[in-house]
């Protein structure tokens, strides 16, 4: 799917990140709270320990991918351009140490194609090869991710955006509705949250403050 720059703005104010082995509950119930709650965008994220492979996450994508379209959610897949494809998911989200962003440019042509970046150099690089948002962070401390980067606050966004850089940007790492204000305040369109959503008691409750987090800023 093809979006224009107010679209994908639009799309990032309330973007969840999961895979099987984020929740404690039955995961496709986590996602369709989340939905009602008010997310925006959803990517599957499946990595850690314990998690599926092969058709068994081909099979675990494919159920979210129907959650996701009932409610006219876009689903994005996470580094796995191969199935992604094979599903024709609306886009994929790659880091530094997956494919180049042009590659996967050409090989996801229009659908939705996310980069998270760490420096100046690493965003133009991604803006100049196709990239349609960019995710920055950690701009908190998380446990989620075993492979975070170094905690940048809002430094990184902050420079970003007095360099007068227009392209969508998400920040992630860490993110609450307590903690959300200032990134919206320093230049982000929304954030992204793993287990502020997938482990909270009620996710639908969880995914409404944070948008209405964002959306008090905006």
């Amino acid at each position: 799917m093809a979006v224009n720059l107010q679209e994908m703005r639009n799309l990032l104010k309330v973007y969840f990140i999961m895979g099987s082995t984020n929740c404690h509950h039955d995961p496709e119930k986590v996602l369709q709270s989340a939905i009602k709650g008010g997310i925006t965008l959803f990517q599957f994220r499946e990595k850690g320990a314990g998690c599926l492979h092969g058709k068994e996450k081909e099979s675990l994508a494919k159920k979210f991918q129907a959650i996701c379209k009932e409610s006219n959610i876009p689903f994005i897949v996470n580094d796995d351009i191969e199935l992604a494809l094979k599903i024709n998911a609306d886009g994929v989200h790659i880091g530094q140490d997956d494919e180049a962003a042009d590659v996967a440019r050409r090989k996801i042509g229009s659908k939705i194609l996310g980069v998270s970046v760490h420096s100046m150099k690493e965003a133009e690089t991604a803006i100049r090869q196709g990239s349609d948002y960019l995710g920055i962070g950690p701009i908190y401390p998380t446990s989620t991710k075993e492979d975070a980067k170094a905690v940048q606050g809002l430094t990184f966004l902050t420079e970003l955006r007095s360099a007068d850089i227009q392209i969508p940007v998400v920040g992630i790492g860490g993110i609450t509705s307590e903690n959300t204000p200032p990134i919206i305040k320093a230049g982000a369109d929304g954030v992204s949250v793993i287990s502020a959503i997938s482990q909270a008691d009620s996710p639908e409750k969880a995914a409404t403050q944070l948008y209405n987090a964002v959306n008090r800023r905006m």
